[in-house]
């Protein structure tokens, strides 16, 4: 029997495992001929029904599992577990990017509802703002969420003065850098559309462009930008505003 190694093919490492796994299930006795080979071994079959199947366990014959030979084994099985912990997430994320519902990917994920497959998402999937639990990835995005809402809420509230303040960037004139311009494209596409916060990050750029002669209005876009972080820290942290 061999040693375990680190799983660079899960579907080889599967097979050596399951290899063990056939030896332990059959109790093979020194001189015992294993004469079953068949099919093929798919990351997709877990090792209970690739042993029933008769997947390719690769037996040989006179061969006894030895105490290190399930020792190396569960060695194996634990890196293939960490090596495919990763393709969750990825695929799920695969499927939302594809329309599947949180309701259809629940029973693909074995749980009962859509809050908690989408639950189960954010718990598996990596960090990107430092989190280092699953359930602190939970709390992360649900205060991301409620951010977002009371965000696009009270610009909905404000959003004359914010197209107003939009309208008063566009009348400025054109930057001459490509950059400025760039920004400035960005406030018109922003005016345009029907949410109002989507504004807020093209103004505070713009703000980069506006001159000494248009002091007063850079003035106003900063503090509206703030009032609007503030109202997103505010939510976040479950405060009332």
């Amino acid at each position: 029997m061999r040693a375990a190694t680190a799983p660079g093919d899960p579907v080889a490492a599967l097979r050596r495992i399951l290899q063990v796994v056939d030896h332990v299930r059959r109790g093979a006795a020194p001189g015992a001929v294993a004469d079953e080979v068949a099919g093929e071994a798919t990351v997709g079959a877990t090792v209970e029904a690739g042993v029933e199947a008769g997947v390719e366990a690769g037996v040989e014959a006179g061969v006894e599992a030895e105490g290190a030979d399930v020792v190396a084994a569960l060695t194996e099985l634990r890196e293939v577990r960490e090596h495919i912990a990763g393709w969750e997430p990825e695929l799920v994320a695969a499927a939302r990017e594809r329309g599947i519902s949180w309701a259809d990917l629940a029973p693909a994920l074995g749980v009962g509802s859509r809050q908690a497959a989408e639950r189960r998402f954010l718990r598996l999937q990596p960090s990107s703002s430092g989190e280092e639990t699953g359930e602190a990835r939970v709390r992360a995005e649900r205060n991301r969420r409620a951010g977002d809402r009371a965000v696009a809420s009270w610009a909905r509230r404000n959003a004359v003065p914010l197209r107003r303040l939009a309208a008063q960037v566009l009348s400025t004139g054109e930057p001459r850098s490509p950059a400025g311009r760039r920004r400035t494209e960005r406030v018109h596409r922003a005016l345009a559309d029907d949410e109002p916060a989507s504004l807020l990050g093209p103004l505070a750029a713009a703000c980069d462009d506006l001159g000494e002669q248009h002091v007063g209005l850079a003035e106003q876009i900063r503090a509206v930008t703030e009032t609007g972080a503030q109202v997103r820290r505010y939510a976040m942290r479950g405060e009332p505003q």
